[in-house]
């Protein structure tokens, strides 16, 4: 299996929310100030999909577009254990 497929495997059936970091205030933006680096991307039916990695800290963010809007947005992020 490859590395991008496990990590996908991962997210999808594996990411249960963890306390560690508040949801609300998670954002793509937030976590590229902290540091964290774009490591994978996915292709899913609620939207295109970013893998963000620190260290050992893997995050999975789901963001939306509409040709009218003037920025991407993030959906939200989920910490993938």
């Amino acid at each position: 299996m490859r590395s991008i497929d496990k990590l996908v495997f991962m997210a999808i059936f594996l990411a249960p929310s963890s306390g560690a970091v508040s949801q609300d205030a998670m954002t793509v933006e937030s976590l590229l100030k902290q540091q964290f680096a774009v490591v994978g991307t996915l292709a899913s039916p609620i939207g295109p999909g970013l893998f963000l990695q620190k260290a050992d800290r893997l995050f999975l963010c789901f963001v939306s577009e509409k040709p009218q809007s003037q920025t991407v947005t993030t959906r939200y992020c989920k910490p993938v254990q």
